[in-house]
């Protein structure tokens, strides 16, 4: 378990990562993730930097690229800070591409049917091979895009879960803040009354 108030050496990042030290190198450039480094320059990793390199490693095991990865790291337009309205507008935007495909299918295939079939059968049984191919084609191209939809609703979903562990870092570096402005100011209390 990542302790959010600890800072980690890059040693301590490979074991609980298990990225190889030149690995995580690497994708601060690949990635352009931006590794903090202390006085003596050397990089140090927050509960943010690990959480971000366990997400990418997520990623890639569902299969993603780095260059896909890149994207749905530093794509802040497919952001929304309302997440009932990403999924409204995802659903909504998925239902009119089923919609619009259906009906090109059942066009496609009301017109092989009533004007190819009938033209290849007077011609010989030799192009029914042709309009098999072409339902097979047609059925190929309708998963390739339905694949598609689930992979850009999938990189909106990594989006949206990449803000809120965003927001997340950011309440608690503000709590962090909180707990030390209190704790300077009972010791100024405390020097005051000689506590």
């Amino acid at each position: 378990m990542v302790n959010p108030e600890k800072k980690y050496t890059i040693s301590d990042v490979v074991k609980i990562t298990e990225y190889e030290a030149h690995v995580l190198r690497y994708y601060e450039k690949e990635f352009e993730l931006n590794i903090p480094r202390n006085e003596s320059n050397h990089r140090y990793y927050t509960y943010k930097e690990i959480e971000t390199l366990n997400y990418i490693k997520s990623l890639q095991e569902k299969g993603f690229t780095n260059k896909q990865i890149k994207l749905i790291l530093n794509s802040p337009e497919m952001l929304v800070d309302n997440a009932e309205e990403a999924a409204a507008t995802s659903i909504s935007h998925t239902n009119i591409n089923e919609d619009k495909l259906e009906k090109i299918s059942l066009y496609l295939k009301d017109f092989i049917i009533k004007e190819i079939k009938p033209q290849l059968i007077n011609s010989g049984n030799s192009h029914l091979d042709a309009i098999n191919d072409l339902k097979e084609e047609i059925t190929r191209l309708r998963e390739e895009i339905n694949s598609k939809e689930r992979d850009v609703l999938v990189c909106e979903t990594a989006k949206l879960k990449l803000k809120v562990k965003e927001k997340s870092y950011e309440v608690a570096e503000m709590r962090e803040k909180i707990k030390r402005l209190e704790y300077s100011n009972r010791s100024f209390i405390n020097k005051i009354f000689g506590k």
